[in-house]
C-alpha cells in the first residue's frame, strides 16, 4: 500500500455567492479570523502527512499560489521592525520549495473535471482532495482521521456526516452496508438524490482519500447532475473493485461557501483562540435577542 503524500485542492470556482467581496479576490482567500480558508486546508493536509500539493485554479486565482511563496520585502520589513514573533509564524507556515504546483481548469465542468485536470500530478499514487469551503473544527484534523482510516482499510475513504433527509438533494449520498458506528461500507453513491429516493442521509463532505483508478472513469468525461462531470459518479464505479468506506469524522463542519456558515465559522474559531475568546464572548452578549 502506497503512502498518502499528495493532495489536490480544487479552487477554480468564481465564488459568486460572496460577491462583491470575491470580485477581485479568490473566495479561498477569505479569512476566518486571521487566516485564509486555503491556508486552513493546507495546514490540515500537512498534519495528515501530505507533502505535495496541486491547486486546480482558474483565471484570477494566481494569488492562491503566491500566498505560499516567500514575501522577501515583507519579511525584511518585519525583521527591521523587530517583529520576530510574526516572522517566526510566517516561516513556520511556509511550504518547502517544489512542494506546490498548479494546473488550470479552463472551463467549469464540475468537480470531477477539476480532479481530472490534475491527472499528471496524481499519477499512480493515492491522493487526498480537500475543498477549502468545508472547514472542520476538530481535535484531530479531519484529513488525518481519513489518512488513518486509509491505513486501516487500504482503499478509498470519504468523510461523511448525517444531513436532514429533506436536504439530500444538495449532496452526494451514500448507500451503506456494514456500519460499525464510525466506518461504514459504501455500497453505492448517488449525487444529489431527491429525498424520497435517497438511500440514506449520510452525506459526503469535502474531504476524500481516493485511489488513482478514479481517473480512468473521469477521463470518459461522462456528464451527470447539472450536466457536469461529477466526481461522485466516477467514485461509484470503483465500488466493488477496491475497498470503499465512509468515515464519520470527529469534529464540526462549517460550510464556508454559505454566508451563514462562514459567519458561524468566524465565531467558532475565534472562541478557540485564547487571545480572543474572552473578548468575543463579551461582545456576543450585546447581540442576544
Amino acid at each position: 500500500m502506497k503512502p498518502l503524500r499528495k493532495a489536490v485542492l480544487p479552487v477554480a470556482g468564481l465564488g459568486t455567492r460572496f460577491l462583491p467581496a470575491t470580485k477581485a479576490t479568490a473566495k479561498e482567500m477569505l479569512p476566518v479570523v486571521d487566516k485564509p480558508l486555503i491556508q486552513y486546508a493546507v495546514e490540515e493536509a500537512r498534519a495528515a502527512g501530505i507533502e505535495q500539493f496541486c491547486m486546480v485554479t482558474g483565471r484570477g486565482k494566481i494569488g492562491l499560489v503566491e500566498h505560499f511563496d516567500i514575501a522577501f520585502e515583507l519579511e525584511a520589513t518585519l525583521r527591521e521592525r523587530g517583529k520576530d514573533d510574526v516572522l517566526k509564524m510566517l516561516n513556520e507556515q511556509a511550504l518547502p520549495p517544489g512542494s506546490i504546483a498548479s494546473v488550470r481548469q479552463q472551463v467549469p465542468l464540475g468537480l470531477g473535471h477539476a480532479i481530472w485536470c490534475a491527472r499528471s500530478f496524481i499519477g499512480d499514487d493515492p491522493f487526498a482532495i480537500l475543498l477549502p469551503d468545508d472547514l472542520v473544527l476538530s481535535k484531530t484534523p479531519c484529513l488525518k482521521q481519513l489518512a488513518d482510516a486509509y491505513q486501516q482499510t487500504g482503499g478509498n475513504v470519504v468523510a461523511v456526516t448525517e444531513v436532514p433527509h429533506e436536504q439530500t438533494n444538495r449532496y452526494g449520498i451514500l448507500d451503506i452496508g456494514r456500519d460499525d458506528g464510525r466506518l461504514v461500507e459504501v455500497k453505492g453513491l448517488v449525487e444529489k438524490p431527491d429525498p424520497k429516493d435517497a438511500p440514506s442521509n449520510l452525506s459526503i463532505i469535502g474531504r476524500y482519500v481516493l485511489m488513482p483508478e478514479v481517473l480512468q472513469y473521469l477521463s470518459k468525461m461522462e456528464r451527470g447532475a447539472g450536466n457536469e462531470v461529477q466526481l461522485t459518479d466516477a467514485m461509484a464505479k470503483m465500488i466493488g473493485k477496491t475497498p470503499f468506506h465512509g468515515l464519520r469524522y470527529e469534529g464540526e463542519r462549517f460550510d464556508c461557501g454559505d454566508k451563514v456558515g462562514y459567519l458561524e465559522a468566524q465565531i467558532a474559531f475565534a472562541l478557540q483562540r485564547p487571545d480572543l475568546s474572552d473578548a468575543v464572548r463579551k461582545f456576543l452578549v450585546k447581540y442576544r435577542e
